[in-house]
């Protein structure tokens, strides 16, 4: 056999991976191959493989026997949209996408071209963990993956997907990641497995209640997006990166809008109700703000009460952060704060600017949220806030009160520019509550105490709670009518363009984690 000959077999074994048989077996289980995988997500005919013919160096238990060019994983690059990103696909069908030696070196290898040129990166993962015939070594190798995507964090984007197993020391990689995404139904998670969990503890759960999507979308925090299919998954990631610079030294895509930026929708002069007990969805505001109402919702289904994700305005990418009043009141908990402590660090990382919708009448009380620490977890909220350099400009729709006020992007934390409803209600508390504190002797004199606390009630929210107050005192920068919300916005984003803060010389932070 010429030397040729010999190169064109070994990519042709490259390519078929574990053979035609395992393939079907993934076709018949709803995934795609880790090719058809990587083919899907990028440009077409995009792909540059990297270490194709790299085998595994295992000579134990027969493995001398069993090398497949490649190993099992596929890295490479190629271009989304036309912009660079370098990627790496798990092959279940060789040795079940299991982590060696070898194919650790190649994802490190493409990590460090990552780091070095400014381009995220993306893994589809679909493994059965460490490769238990290759011992301490297959461990080194996650360990080595670890450290890389501790140190790029925060210099490009990195996005995992979840699209088959993922399980012991391999769900750590995508923990550090960005964004993790997983498939319904095909996609899991966990430290350790259904069996592993009832010998120790008794406990009887499946893989999917476990660690499947909607555990970890739902329930855990630890997926941020959940799709119906590899399909739907490799679409999804496309469209996040169109909201994302290649690096932090860069600024995000702008986009082509039709939308214009002065335009008004008086729509908004009534979207909150008169009634300040009354719900009303947060997203109908941001909808009608942002450009063509497209919002790339992030964490959508954990911690409801707060809402993130990425939209345009003017054509510029912004993160959204707002409190949902349709959800525990748009109280801030454990979840919300670390949801939303953790998205806003992500912004500020990548020279995305902060739009605040504030709604939020406090912490919620209780003594799960005391026990389980609230204090430390809203400070993470706060931190990530203060922190932040980016342009920030914050909308308070309705209630601000006692200490979320502080939190959510308030003049107090460096925010740029803040703007305030004429419903909105900024105080210590809300005037029901203050009320009954202040005037609690009055009222337990009173001839009628129903129609004095209604008295002073109306008079605190309009004496101490009424947004001119704040703006009397320059915590909000202009009380505006709802309808110029979205000119306003991109006025104040486009003078915020050139901003340029800076935080004291440091390490870095000890953020209360």
């Amino acid at each position: 056999m010429s030397r040729l000959e010999e190169l064109r077999r070994r990519h042709a074994a490259a390519e078929l991976g574990g053979g035609e048989e395992r393939r079907r077996r993934q076709h018949k289980e709803g995934k795609l191959s880790a090719r058809e995988r990587i083919e899907f997500l990028l440009d077409d005919g995009a792909f540059e493989e990297l270490d194709k013919l790299v085998a595994h160096r295992c000579r134990e238990f027969g493995m001398e026997e069993q090398v497949v060019p490649g190993d099992g994983f596929l890295t490479g690059w190629g271009y989304i949209d036309s912009r660079l990103v370098y990627v790496f696909a798990q092959d279940f069908t060789v040795f079940g996408g299991s982590l060696s030696e070898s194919n650790a070196q190649k994802i490190c290898k493409l990590m460090d071209l990552a780091l070095k040129n400014g381009a995220p990166l993306i893994g589809l993962n679909d493994s059965g963990g460490a490769r238990i015939q290759e011992g301490v070594l297959s461990l080194g190798g996650y360990a080595d993956i670890f450290l890389r995507n501790t140190l790029a964090s925060g210099v490009v984007p990195q996005i995992s997907a979840i699209m088959g197993p993922c399980a012991g020391g391999a769900v750590y990689s995508p923990a550090i990641t960005d964004f993790v995404f997983m498939v319904n139904g095909t996609g899991y998670m966990f430290v350790t497995g259904p069996d592993v969990i009832k010998t120790v503890t008794h406990e009887d759960v499946t893989k999917e209640r476990l660690g499947g999507a909607h555990t970890h979308n739902e329930t855990s925090g630890v997926g941020h997006f959940i799709a119906a299919d590899d399909a739907e998954c490799l679409r999804m990631i496309r469209e996040l990166l169109a909201y994302l610079p290649r690096n932090n030294r860069e600024d995000a895509p702008r986009r082509a809008t039709s939308d214009p930026a002065d335009r008004r929708d008086p729509e908004l002069d009534s979207i909150v109700p008169e009634d300040p007990s009354v719900p009303y969805d947060m997203k109908d505001v941001i909808g009608r703000v942002i450009d063509d109402g497209e919002f790339f919702e992030v964490h959508e289904h954990f911690a409801r009460n707060i809402v993130t994700g990425f939209a345009h305005m003017d054509g510029r990418s912004v993160g959204i952060v707002a409190n949902q009043p349709a959800f525990l009141a748009g109280c801030l908990d454990i979840d919300s704060s670390v949801k939303g402590a953790r998205f806003v660090r992500f912004c500020d990382a990548f020279n995305i600017p902060i739009l605040t919708f504030e709604d939020v009448p406090g912490f919620l009380p209780g003594t799960d949220q005391e026990f389980g620490g609230i204090i430390r977890h809203g400070a993470k909220l706060l931190y990530a806030y203060a922190e932040a350099t980016v342009p920030k400009i914050t909308v308070i729709t309705r209630k601000a009160y006692g200490g979320a006020y502080c939190v959510m992007g308030s003049k107090h934390l460096r925010t740029d520019v803040n703007f305030a409803y004429p419903t909105a209600e900024i105080a210590v508390m809300g005037a029901e509550g203050a009320v009954n504190i202040i005037y609690k002797r009055e009222f337990s004199t009173a001839v009628d105490p129903e129609s004095a606390r209604r008295e002073r009630i109306a008079e605190f929210r309009e004496r101490f709670a009424s947004p001119f107050i704040a703006a009397e005192r320059g915590f909000v920068d202009d009380v505006i009518e709802p309808r110029d919300t979205r000119p306003r916005v991109i006025r104040a984003l486009r003078m915020l363009e050139n901003k340029v803060d800076t935080m004291p010389r440091k390490k870095h932070g000890n953020i209360p984690l």
